[in-house]
Protein backbone atom coordinates (compact mmCIF):
# COMPACT_ATOMS: atom_id res chain seq x y z
CA UNK A 1 0.00 0.00 0.00
CA UNK A 2 1.19 3.48 -0.89
CA UNK A 3 -0.45 6.89 -0.95
CA UNK A 4 -0.61 9.41 -3.76
CA UNK A 5 -1.55 13.08 -3.68
CA UNK A 6 -1.66 15.58 -6.52
CA UNK A 7 -2.58 19.23 -6.94
CA UNK A 8 -3.13 20.79 -10.36
CA UNK A 9 -3.27 24.58 -10.53
CA UNK A 10 -4.66 24.61 -7.03
CA UNK A 11 -4.61 27.27 -4.33
CA UNK A 12 -3.63 24.57 -1.83
CA UNK A 13 -0.01 24.05 -2.89
CA UNK A 14 1.43 25.36 0.37
CA UNK A 15 -0.61 22.78 2.25
CA UNK A 16 1.01 19.85 0.40
CA UNK A 17 3.32 18.79 3.29
CA UNK A 18 0.44 18.82 5.78
CA UNK A 19 -1.83 16.89 3.40
CA UNK A 20 0.89 14.33 2.65
CA UNK A 21 1.43 13.75 6.36
CA UNK A 22 -2.13 12.39 6.66
CA UNK A 23 -1.15 9.57 4.26
CA UNK A 24 1.96 8.49 6.15
CA UNK A 25 0.39 5.28 7.45
CA UNK A 26 -0.11 4.15 3.84
CA UNK A 27 3.61 4.49 3.14
CA UNK A 28 5.89 4.51 6.19
CA UNK A 29 9.09 3.94 4.19
CA UNK A 30 9.33 7.22 2.30
CA UNK A 31 7.42 10.49 1.82
CA UNK A 32 8.33 12.78 -1.08
CA UNK A 33 6.94 15.99 -2.60
CA UNK A 34 7.86 17.17 -6.10
CA UNK A 35 6.95 20.65 -7.39
CA UNK A 36 6.30 20.61 -11.13
CA UNK A 37 5.30 24.24 -11.60
CA UNK A 38 1.55 24.57 -11.53
CA UNK A 39 1.33 20.94 -10.47
CA UNK A 40 2.57 19.21 -7.32
CA UNK A 41 2.92 15.42 -7.00
CA UNK A 42 3.36 13.75 -3.60
CA UNK A 43 3.95 10.11 -2.73
CA UNK A 44 4.21 8.09 0.45
CA UNK A 45 5.72 4.66 -0.13
CA UNK A 46 5.42 1.17 1.25
CA UNK A 47 8.29 -0.59 -0.49
CA UNK A 48 7.29 -4.02 -1.84
CA UNK A 49 9.33 -4.50 -5.04
CA UNK A 50 12.70 -2.99 -6.02
CA UNK A 51 13.27 -1.60 -2.53
CA UNK A 52 16.21 0.57 -3.59
CA UNK A 53 15.17 1.67 -7.07
CA UNK A 54 11.43 2.22 -6.91
CA UNK A 55 11.41 5.74 -5.46
CA UNK A 56 8.51 8.05 -6.31
CA UNK A 57 7.54 10.43 -7.75
CA UNK A 58 9.45 8.85 -10.63
CA UNK A 59 10.58 10.95 -13.61
CA UNK A 60 11.85 10.07 -17.04
CA UNK A 61 15.45 11.00 -17.82
CA UNK A 62 14.39 13.92 -20.01
CA UNK A 63 12.07 15.21 -17.26
CA UNK A 64 8.98 15.19 -19.47
CA UNK A 65 6.92 12.55 -17.64
CA UNK A 66 6.41 12.06 -13.90
CA UNK A 67 4.37 9.31 -12.24
CA UNK A 68 2.92 8.62 -8.79
CA UNK A 69 1.56 5.10 -8.41
CA UNK A 70 -0.32 3.21 -5.71
CA UNK A 71 -0.87 -0.47 -6.34
CA UNK A 72 0.68 -3.44 -8.10
CA UNK A 73 1.23 -4.17 -11.79
CA UNK A 74 1.30 -7.99 -11.74
CA UNK A 75 2.36 -8.67 -15.32
CA UNK A 76 4.96 -5.91 -15.45
CA UNK A 77 7.87 -8.28 -16.06
CA UNK A 78 6.53 -9.63 -19.33
CA UNK A 79 5.81 -6.08 -20.53
CA UNK A 80 9.24 -4.98 -19.36
CA UNK A 81 10.80 -7.68 -21.55
CA UNK A 82 8.63 -6.61 -24.51
CA UNK A 83 9.67 -2.98 -24.09
CA UNK A 84 13.35 -3.92 -23.91
CA UNK A 85 12.96 -5.77 -27.22
CA UNK A 86 11.46 -2.57 -28.62
CA UNK A 87 14.53 -0.59 -27.57
CA UNK A 88 13.58 0.75 -24.14
CA UNK A 89 16.22 0.93 -21.41
CA UNK A 90 15.31 0.67 -17.73
CA UNK A 91 17.14 2.10 -14.75
CA UNK A 92 15.10 0.21 -12.10
CA UNK A 93 13.42 -3.16 -11.64
CA UNK A 94 10.14 -1.67 -10.43
CA UNK A 95 6.67 -2.05 -11.91
CA UNK A 96 6.29 1.74 -11.65
CA UNK A 97 8.89 2.41 -14.34
CA UNK A 98 7.32 -0.20 -16.64
CA UNK A 99 3.91 1.44 -16.27
CA UNK A 100 5.41 4.86 -16.99
CA UNK A 101 7.19 3.73 -20.15
CA UNK A 102 4.15 1.81 -21.32
CA UNK A 103 2.10 4.99 -20.99
CA UNK A 104 4.76 6.99 -22.85
CA UNK A 105 4.40 4.65 -25.81
CA UNK A 106 0.67 3.95 -25.82
CA UNK A 107 -1.10 6.61 -23.75
CA UNK A 108 -4.46 5.56 -22.23
CA UNK A 109 -4.44 2.38 -24.35
CA UNK A 110 -1.79 0.99 -21.99
CA UNK A 111 -4.51 0.42 -19.38
CA UNK A 112 -5.78 -2.54 -21.38
CA UNK A 113 -2.44 -4.30 -20.80
CA UNK A 114 -2.15 -3.72 -17.06
CA UNK A 115 -3.16 -6.68 -14.91
CA UNK A 116 -3.30 -5.38 -11.37
CA UNK A 117 -4.94 -2.97 -8.98
CA UNK A 118 -3.95 0.65 -8.99
CA UNK A 119 -4.54 4.35 -8.74
CA UNK A 120 -1.91 6.43 -10.50
CA UNK A 121 -1.28 9.82 -12.05
CA UNK A 122 1.15 10.88 -14.80
CA UNK A 123 2.17 14.46 -15.51
CA UNK A 124 3.33 15.49 -18.99
CA UNK A 125 5.49 18.58 -18.75
CA UNK A 126 5.31 19.21 -22.50
CA UNK A 127 1.59 20.02 -22.63
CA UNK A 128 1.12 20.52 -18.85
CA UNK A 129 -1.45 17.72 -18.68
CA UNK A 130 -2.31 15.22 -15.96
CA UNK A 131 -3.63 11.71 -16.55
CA UNK A 132 -5.27 9.91 -13.60
CA UNK A 133 -6.57 6.32 -13.68
CA UNK A 134 -8.15 3.78 -11.35
CA UNK A 135 -8.20 -0.01 -11.70
CA UNK A 136 -11.05 -1.98 -13.22
CA UNK A 137 -12.71 -3.04 -9.96
CA UNK A 138 -11.83 0.05 -7.92
CA UNK A 139 -9.71 -1.85 -5.42
CA UNK A 140 -7.41 1.13 -4.90
CA UNK A 141 -9.15 4.33 -3.77
CA UNK A 142 -8.95 7.71 -5.49
CA UNK A 143 -10.78 10.82 -4.26
CA UNK A 144 -10.80 14.17 -6.03
CA UNK A 145 -12.13 17.72 -5.80
CA UNK A 146 -12.44 19.92 -8.89
CA UNK A 147 -13.27 23.61 -8.98
CA UNK A 148 -12.90 25.89 -12.04
CA UNK A 149 -9.90 24.15 -13.54
CA UNK A 150 -8.26 23.46 -10.18
CA UNK A 151 -7.93 19.80 -9.20
CA UNK A 152 -6.74 18.05 -6.07
CA UNK A 153 -6.77 14.26 -5.77
CA UNK A 154 -5.50 11.66 -3.34
CA UNK A 155 -5.69 8.14 -1.97
CA UNK A 156 -7.70 9.27 1.05
CA UNK A 157 -10.22 12.01 1.60
CA UNK A 158 -8.43 13.23 4.74
CA UNK A 159 -5.56 14.49 2.57
CA UNK A 160 -7.96 16.69 0.60
CA UNK A 161 -9.54 18.03 3.77
CA UNK A 162 -6.11 18.75 5.27
CA UNK A 163 -5.25 20.74 2.15
CA UNK A 164 -8.27 22.98 2.68
CA UNK A 165 -11.10 21.43 0.69
CA UNK A 166 -14.28 22.58 2.49
CA UNK A 167 -16.46 19.96 4.16
CA UNK A 168 -19.99 20.32 2.78
CA UNK A 169 -22.15 17.31 3.79
CA UNK A 170 -24.07 15.56 1.00
CA UNK A 171 -27.61 14.78 2.18
CA UNK A 172 -28.19 12.13 -0.50
CA UNK A 173 -25.01 10.31 0.55
CA UNK A 174 -26.22 10.33 4.15
CA UNK A 175 -29.48 8.66 3.08
CA UNK A 176 -27.53 6.07 1.08
CA UNK A 177 -25.34 5.39 4.09
CA UNK A 178 -28.26 4.73 6.41
CA UNK A 179 -29.69 2.30 3.86
CA UNK A 180 -26.49 0.55 2.74
CA UNK A 181 -24.07 1.03 5.70
CA UNK A 182 -21.56 2.74 3.38
CA UNK A 183 -21.46 5.56 0.82
CA UNK A 184 -21.36 4.13 -2.72
CA UNK A 185 -19.21 5.77 -5.38
CA UNK A 186 -18.84 7.97 -7.28
CA UNK A 187 -20.22 10.01 -4.39
CA UNK A 188 -18.71 10.68 -0.98
CA UNK A 189 -20.11 12.03 2.26
CA UNK A 190 -19.16 15.52 1.04
CA UNK A 191 -20.83 17.28 -1.90
CA UNK A 192 -17.59 18.54 -3.41
CA UNK A 193 -15.51 15.36 -3.14
CA UNK A 194 -15.98 12.53 -5.64
CA UNK A 195 -14.54 9.05 -6.05
CA UNK A 196 -13.05 8.29 -9.46
CA UNK A 197 -15.19 5.47 -10.80
CA UNK A 198 -13.60 2.03 -11.26
CA UNK A 199 -12.36 1.43 -14.79
CA UNK A 200 -12.23 5.17 -15.55
CA UNK A 201 -9.58 7.81 -16.11
CA UNK A 202 -9.34 11.61 -16.09
CA UNK A 203 -7.24 13.66 -18.53
CA UNK A 204 -6.84 17.33 -17.68
CA UNK A 205 -4.59 20.20 -18.75
CA UNK A 206 -3.35 22.58 -16.07
CA UNK A 207 -4.87 26.04 -16.35
CA UNK A 208 -7.96 24.87 -18.20
CA UNK A 209 -11.09 26.91 -17.57
CA UNK A 210 -13.64 24.08 -17.89
CA UNK A 211 -16.36 23.87 -15.26
CA UNK A 212 -16.41 20.09 -14.95
CA UNK A 213 -13.90 17.27 -15.15
CA UNK A 214 -14.83 14.37 -17.42
CA UNK A 215 -14.28 10.74 -16.49
CA UNK A 216 -13.65 8.40 -19.42
CA UNK A 217 -14.54 4.71 -19.14
CA UNK A 218 -11.86 2.30 -20.35
CA UNK A 219 -13.30 -0.93 -18.93
CA UNK A 220 -16.71 -2.51 -18.37
CA UNK A 221 -17.52 -6.01 -17.18
CA UNK A 222 -18.05 -8.05 -20.37
CA UNK A 223 -21.56 -9.08 -21.36
CA UNK A 224 -21.22 -12.86 -21.11
CA UNK A 225 -24.76 -13.55 -22.30
CA UNK A 226 -23.72 -12.54 -25.82
CA UNK A 227 -20.79 -15.02 -25.69
CA UNK A 228 -21.86 -17.74 -23.22
CA UNK A 229 -19.50 -20.40 -21.93
CA UNK A 230 -20.19 -23.58 -23.89
CA UNK A 231 -18.04 -26.08 -22.00
CA UNK A 232 -19.10 -28.67 -19.45
CA UNK A 233 -19.47 -28.12 -15.71
CA UNK A 234 -16.20 -29.98 -15.14
CA UNK A 235 -14.43 -27.76 -17.69
CA UNK A 236 -15.82 -24.66 -15.99
CA UNK A 237 -14.52 -25.88 -12.62
CA UNK A 238 -11.08 -26.55 -14.11
CA UNK A 239 -10.99 -23.12 -15.75
CA UNK A 240 -12.00 -21.42 -12.49
CA UNK A 241 -9.29 -23.25 -10.56
CA UNK A 242 -6.69 -22.26 -13.16
CA UNK A 243 -7.71 -18.59 -12.98
CA UNK A 244 -7.68 -18.58 -9.17
CA UNK A 245 -4.27 -20.23 -9.07
CA UNK A 246 -2.82 -17.74 -11.56
CA UNK A 247 -4.35 -14.85 -9.63
CA UNK A 248 -2.79 -15.98 -6.34
CA UNK A 249 0.56 -16.76 -7.96
CA UNK A 250 0.82 -13.27 -9.43
CA UNK A 251 0.22 -11.71 -6.02
CA UNK A 252 3.15 -13.57 -4.49
CA UNK A 253 5.71 -11.38 -6.30
CA UNK A 254 7.40 -9.28 -3.58
CA UNK A 255 10.84 -8.39 -2.27
CA UNK A 256 9.57 -8.29 1.32
CA UNK A 257 8.15 -10.88 3.77
CA UNK A 258 4.71 -12.07 2.65
CA UNK A 259 1.86 -13.95 4.29
CA UNK A 260 -1.89 -14.55 4.18
CA UNK A 261 -4.89 -13.94 6.39
CA UNK A 262 -6.62 -17.21 7.27
CA UNK A 263 -10.10 -17.04 8.82
CA UNK A 264 -11.02 -20.67 8.24
CA UNK A 265 -13.70 -19.65 5.73
CA UNK A 266 -13.82 -20.89 2.17
CA UNK A 267 -12.27 -17.84 0.48
CA UNK A 268 -9.15 -17.46 2.62
CA UNK A 269 -8.71 -21.24 2.82
CA UNK A 270 -8.70 -21.53 -0.97
CA UNK A 271 -6.12 -18.74 -1.22
CA UNK A 272 -3.85 -20.37 1.37
CA UNK A 273 -4.20 -23.76 -0.35
CA UNK A 274 -3.12 -22.27 -3.68
CA UNK A 275 -0.40 -20.01 -2.27
CA UNK A 276 1.20 -22.88 -0.36
CA UNK A 277 1.90 -24.58 -3.72
CA UNK A 278 4.04 -21.65 -4.87
CA UNK A 279 5.95 -20.71 -1.72
CA UNK A 280 7.54 -22.70 1.06
CA UNK A 281 6.77 -21.97 4.71
CA UNK A 282 3.85 -19.64 4.03
CA UNK A 283 3.03 -17.40 6.99
CA UNK A 284 -0.68 -17.36 7.92
CA UNK A 285 -2.50 -15.26 10.52
CA UNK A 286 -5.85 -15.55 12.29
CA UNK A 287 -7.70 -13.74 15.04
CA UNK A 288 -9.84 -15.38 17.68
CA UNK A 289 -12.34 -14.03 20.20
CA UNK A 290 -11.64 -15.49 23.60
CA UNK A 291 -14.59 -13.66 25.19
CA UNK A 292 -16.99 -14.64 22.40
CA UNK A 293 -16.47 -18.36 21.60
CA UNK A 294 -19.54 -18.38 19.34
CA UNK A 295 -17.67 -16.10 16.91
CA UNK A 296 -14.30 -17.85 17.20
CA UNK A 297 -13.39 -19.82 14.09
CA UNK A 298 -9.70 -20.34 14.76
CA UNK A 299 -10.15 -24.13 14.97
CA UNK A 300 -11.13 -24.18 11.30
CA UNK A 301 -8.15 -21.99 10.46
CA UNK A 302 -5.80 -24.32 12.33
CA UNK A 303 -7.10 -27.31 10.33
CA UNK A 304 -6.24 -25.52 7.08
CA UNK A 305 -2.85 -24.38 8.41
CA UNK A 306 -1.98 -27.94 9.46
CA UNK A 307 -3.05 -29.41 6.13
CA UNK A 308 -0.89 -27.01 4.13
CA UNK A 309 1.93 -26.83 6.70
CA UNK A 310 1.97 -23.06 7.09
CA UNK A 311 3.70 -21.04 9.80
CA UNK A 312 0.48 -20.20 11.58
CA UNK A 313 -0.04 -17.45 14.19
CA UNK A 314 -3.26 -16.81 16.11
CA UNK A 315 -3.99 -13.49 17.81
CA UNK A 316 -6.59 -14.02 20.52
CA UNK A 317 -8.58 -10.86 21.24
CA UNK A 318 -10.69 -9.89 24.21
CA UNK A 319 -13.65 -7.52 24.16
CA UNK A 320 -11.37 -4.94 25.78
CA UNK A 321 -9.01 -5.23 22.79
CA UNK A 322 -11.89 -4.44 20.44
CA UNK A 323 -13.10 -1.48 22.49
CA UNK A 324 -9.55 -0.21 22.89
CA UNK A 325 -9.08 0.03 19.12
CA UNK A 326 -12.51 1.44 18.29
CA UNK A 327 -11.59 5.11 18.19
CA UNK A 328 -8.39 4.61 16.21
CA UNK A 329 -10.45 2.89 13.52
CA UNK A 330 -13.07 5.65 13.53
CA UNK A 331 -10.35 8.28 13.20
CA UNK A 332 -8.91 6.45 10.20
CA UNK A 333 -12.13 5.94 8.26
CA UNK A 334 -12.79 9.12 6.23
CA UNK A 335 -16.55 8.79 5.90
CA UNK A 336 -19.33 6.84 7.64
CA UNK A 337 -18.86 3.07 7.30
CA UNK A 338 -20.84 0.59 9.37
CA UNK A 339 -19.22 -2.79 8.66
CA UNK A 340 -18.07 -3.84 12.12
CA UNK A 341 -15.58 -6.33 10.64
CA UNK A 342 -13.36 -3.33 9.86
CA UNK A 343 -12.45 -3.25 13.56
CA UNK A 344 -11.23 -6.84 13.62
CA UNK A 345 -9.41 -6.53 10.27
CA UNK A 346 -7.61 -3.42 11.50
CA UNK A 347 -6.37 -5.23 14.61
CA UNK A 348 -5.37 -8.27 12.56
CA UNK A 349 -3.43 -6.02 10.18
CA UNK A 350 -1.60 -4.26 13.01
CA UNK A 351 -0.49 -7.57 14.52
CA UNK A 352 0.37 -9.13 11.17
CA UNK A 353 2.52 -6.13 10.19
CA UNK A 354 4.96 -7.10 12.93
CA UNK A 355 5.72 -10.28 11.00
CA UNK A 356 5.23 -9.53 7.27
CA UNK A 357 4.85 -6.51 4.98
CA UNK A 358 2.25 -7.92 2.56
CA UNK A 359 -0.68 -10.24 3.30
CA UNK A 360 -3.11 -11.91 0.90
CA UNK A 361 -6.77 -11.81 1.88
CA UNK A 362 -10.10 -13.13 0.64
CA UNK A 363 -11.79 -9.75 0.23
CA UNK A 364 -14.14 -9.73 -2.73
CA UNK A 365 -14.87 -13.46 -2.77
CA UNK A 366 -18.31 -13.09 -1.20
CA UNK A 367 -19.26 -10.52 -3.82
CA UNK A 368 -17.93 -12.61 -6.72
CA UNK A 369 -19.30 -15.97 -5.51
CA UNK A 370 -22.61 -14.89 -3.93
CA UNK A 371 -21.51 -15.48 -0.35
CA UNK A 372 -24.32 -13.38 1.10
CA UNK A 373 -27.94 -12.76 0.22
Amino acid sequence: MCGILGMVGTPWLEAAPLALATLRSRGPDEQTTLNLGETVFCHTRLAVTDLLGGHQPMRTVDGRYTIIFNGEFFNFREHRNDLIRQGEHFSTHSDTEVLLRLFMREGPECLKKVNGFFAFAIYDDLDKSVFIARDRMGIKPLFYHFDSGKLIFGSEMKALIAAGVPKVPDVTSMLNYFQLNYVPGPYSIFENVKKLKPGHFIALKAGTSVDTVNETCYYQIPEFRSHPFTGSYEEACSRLRTLLDLSVQRRLVADVPLGAFLSGGIDSSVIVALASQHTSHLNTFSIGYKDEPGYDETNYARLVAEKYKTNHTVFSLSNDDLFGNLFSVLDYIDEPFADSSALAVNILSMHTRKHVTVALSGDGADEMFAGYN
